[in-house]
């Protein structure tokens, strides 16, 4: 076991070096070198230098040694550890808040993104131990080992390390997997897996559950995620709905939810960027909301490079359109709002692709965020509209 292995001197990381396209932290302690895999879901490299922490390190001297760029290997009680990380999460607010910026809400948001990657690396910096089997051995922890493999799949039998912030995301997806997102529309629960974007924002679901179907043989469903879109279509009479994504995960995950709603016979799924191949009388796409880098797969449920996807929907729907076909378009205002896109940009890119809108059905936000004065971007999500936008070809 790793933590076995480590003193209270300190450990200076030597390497980070990729056996078999693993990456790996090594170090050594006295004459001994101790390795294990290092896991990151956002694929960031192993930390080069870590030191063994345990309960009697203080949530100041975490956060000193975090932004000098330390990472702190725990030894300690679990549930000492995460009350560990949030301190540390309060000082980083607390020196957030000092630093507020000053312009308009487009440097804001772009202040707010960064502020939220250096959080995230700051709290990245407190790492867990794992032994193979995914056995967590640190006093009062949990059983993990369930968790971890539905993330991660079946263990290789490998120690590994990987951030506490990390891990504890990991146990939470477990938990909304077993308690699933109740979906007022399907009348039912959707049941999100690791890595898989939750559809808890059921304004953009209910849009899809009332506009008014062109047709109920066929539907296409580009990104399908969790599958609750498609399952929508097929509560609401679609005879066939074909769902695509590009995840892994996501199509695992529309699987087991389309088996649970006992849809699995009326849902074909495919995996593809975007189209798969023929033409249908219904395309729904729901592409991440706002133009911006991702940094996490959960990320790209929300930031779109350089609007990739929306391009690429608008740009191939004609050639995917049967005739008096329709393609919808569910997607937030809040990047015109931050001054990320401008409406005349959208509407131009419709036109430059043979597009016409047929209607459009728009919808207030319901989240949290919406209403909460305290946050920096309230003004934009305050006014923020969600729309399902009823393009067809050109006539």
């Amino acid at each position: 076991m790793v933590v076995r292995a480590i003193t209270h001197r300190g450990i200076d990381a030597l390497s980070a070096e990729c056996l078999e396209d693993v990456p790996r932290l090594q170090w050594q302690v006295h004459d001994r070198t101790v390795v294990a895999r290092w896991r990151s879901e956002a694929g960031l490299p192993p930390p080069a230098r870590v030191l063994p922490a345990d309960d009697d390190l203080s949530a100041d001297r975490a956060w000193r040694l975090a932004c000098e760029g330390t990472a702190l290997l725990w030894q300690g009680d679990f549930h000492n550890g995460r009350q560990l990380l949030t301190a540390m999460g309060r000082r980083i607010e607390r020196s957030g808040q000092r630093r507020r910026p000053a312009g308009d809400i487009t440097q804001v948001f772009h202040h707010r993104r960064m502020a939220q990657a250096q959080r995230a690396r700051l709290l990245g910096m407190l790492l867990i131990p794992l032994e193979p089997g995914y056995h967590l051995s640190l006093r009062r922890a949990p059983d993990v080992a369930l968790a971890c493999r539905e993330a991660w799949g079946e263990d290789d039998m490998q120690a590994s390390v990987v951030s506490m912030r990390e891990l504890l995301g990991i146990i939470g997806a477990h938990q909304w997997r077993l308690k699933g997102v109740p979906v007022p529309a399907l009348g039912a629960c959707i049941h999100p897996h690791y890595g898989v974007f939750s559809p808890v924002r059921g304004e953009y679901v209910d849009l899809v559950a009332k506009a008014p179907l062109p047709s109920t043989d066929l539907a296409f469903d580009l990104g399908t995620g969790t599958g609750v879109l498609a399952a929508v279509l097929a509560r609401r009479g679609v005879a066939q709905v074909v769902a695509t994504d590009n995840n892994l995960r996501a199509l695992d995950c529309a699987r087991d939810n389309f088996a649970r709603l006992g849809m699995a016979d009326r849902v074909t799924l495919c995996r593809d960027d975007l189209y798969p191949p023929g033409r249908a009388p219904l395309v729904v796409c729901n592409p991440p909301w706002l133009p911006g880098k991702t940094t996490s797969a959960l990320d790209a449920a929300i930031y779109d490079p350089d609007s990739r996807m929306l391009r690429s929907f608008i740009d191939g729907l004609v050639a995917h359109l049967a005739p008096e076909g329709e393609g919808w378009l569910i997607l937030s205002d809040l990047a015109e709002r931050l001054g990320l896109r401008s409406r005349e940009t959208l509407l131009g890119w419709f036109d430059d692709a043979g597009l016409t809108v047929r209607a459009r059905e728009d919808v207030r936000p319901r989240h949290g965020k919406a209403f909460d004065p305290a946050d920096p971007l309230h003004l934009a999500r305050s006014a923020e509209i969600t729309s399902l936008w009823r393009l067809t070809a050109q006539g």
